[in-house]
């Protein structure tokens, strides 16, 4: 009699996300329905160009002087090649993650990405509700076009952390510190590397730069103790009644060109009781510090390459990081990551969960926030084929067993 192979069920509670594979073969047959946002990673950034104006396009798809740091933020992924195991029980997956004692359905999270009404009116509104519905955290970024309590109700019980470029007034950090608390903003996401905005050529060339019209000041506009601030220094003044002046108070604040230090961090501490996490390390000696400082986690980054030229790529420093701390603070891995591959590639080089940042918001561009759904579902449903073909049944079976560094002559970046 034929032998019956069992094989792990698909654990409870877990999505199937691969499924989403099916879906769309399924809607071009029956239905005669193709996808309205590419599942080519290498040619999202292109269809989204055709959804944007000139400023719009460039201020997402735009780096820091001539984009070194992009370009090496996508070669560093290509130098590290999957070496595939047969023969194991991988027809269902577990993506399952636990972050800060709490466990999410897959290791991936929304990035925080600012005035995102440039690029869809869907903003950070659509793209909370769709994260919410994948079984995403979303991290909103202080630079948002909407108020924190805006984005708390239609993030609705799902998962949210809030990221915090640091104002120079403490009464000010106080207060969105209170605000993010009371709406339900779970993790604390410090951004140290953009204290001052970089020399984007990008942006220069058109002279654009979003907050100086008000766009993306919404978390300022909203706050009491900036409103109070405001109003002392201009005569009663609303931020409503002068715009541009109001803009540049929040900017000299906000993107002010002086940098905080590791002894500022008490401040943060004492004000902030959940898991603090600090977003753009780069060096060990700094993940180091970070350690000794008491914080619960690090996301190493380079901010997409959009702050310092020239710099290292986010995936060539994670592995060093990881083996100096990775068992003492969680590791989370940002800056780079395209595809489903590219997440499995930095979970086995020691990452606890990975930020997906511009590909969302090509989709938000292209489709508001359906499409910024459908590329999120692709990443993931492409993380699941892929695992389950590598032979990887859950993200702890990410290790370093499972990838080899080769240097290929003729590697080059795929796309930014």
């Amino acid at each position: 009699m034929p032998r019956v192979h069992e094989h792990p069920e698909h654990p409870e509670g877990g999505r199937k996300y691969g499924a989403f594979q099916t879906e769309i073969y399924k809607n071009g047959i029956l239905n005669n329905k193709l996808p309205t946002v590419t599942t080519d990673p290498n040619k999202l950034e292109e269809q989204a160009r055709h959804h944007l104006g000139a400023r719009s396009f460039n201020y997402v798809a735009g780096g820091a002087g001539e984009k070194a740091t992009m370009d090496a933020n996508r070669l560093a992924f290509r130098q590290w090649k999957m070496i595939p195991r047969m023969l194991r029980p991988t027809t269902h997956r577990d993506l399952r993650v636990e972050l800060f004692g709490q466990t999410f359905e897959s290791p991936l999270l929304v990035a925080p990405v600012g005035v995102q009404t440039i690029f869809h009116r869907d903003k950070e509104l659509g793209v909370a509700e769709i994260a919410r519905q994948i079984g995403l955290p979303y991290i909103l970024s202080t630079a948002s076009s909407s108020s924190i309590e805006e984005v708390a109700e239609a993030n609705g019980d799902g998962a949210r952390w809030y990221q915090l470029y640091w104002p120079q007034d403490d009464e000010i950090t106080k207060s969105l510190l209170r605000r993010a608390k009371s709406n339900g903003f779970k993790v604390l996401v410090i951004t140290l590397d953009t204290w001052a905005l970089a020399w984007r050529p990008a942006d220069l060339d058109n002279a654009y730069v979003p907050f100086a019209s008000g766009i993306g000041d919404q978390t300022g506009f909203s706050d009491p103790a900036f409103r109070a601030k405001f109003a002392k220094m201009f005569d009663n003044k609303t931020p409503e009644d002068d715009v541009f002046l109001a803009s540049r108070q929040w900017e000299a604040d906000v993107f002010s060109g002086a940098a905080h230090t590791w002894e500022d961090l008490e401040l943060i501490k004492a004000e902030w009781d959940g898991p603090i996490v600090l977003k753009g390390i780069q060096h060990v000696e700094d993940a180091k510090r970070a350690v000794e400082a008491g914080m619960h986690g690090i996301v190493v980054s380079n901010h997409g390459g959009r702050q310092l030229d020239g710099a290292i790529g986010s995936l060539e420093v994670l592995p060093e990081i990881v083996e100096a701390v990775g068992e003492k603070v969680t590791v989370l891995f940002d800056s780079g990551i395209r595809t489903g591959v590219d997440v499995i590639k930095a979970l086995c080089l020691g990452a606890k969960g990975v930020l997906i940042g511009r590909p969302f918001v090509y989709g938000l561009a292209i489709g508001g926030k359906l499409g910024a759904r459908d590329v999120l579902q692709g990443i993931l449903a492409d993380l699941d084929q892929s695992m389950g073909l590598a032979g990887i049944r859950t993200i702890a079976d990410c290790n370093r067993s499972m990838i080899r560094r080769v240097q290929y002559g003729g590697d080059v970046i795929s796309s930014h």
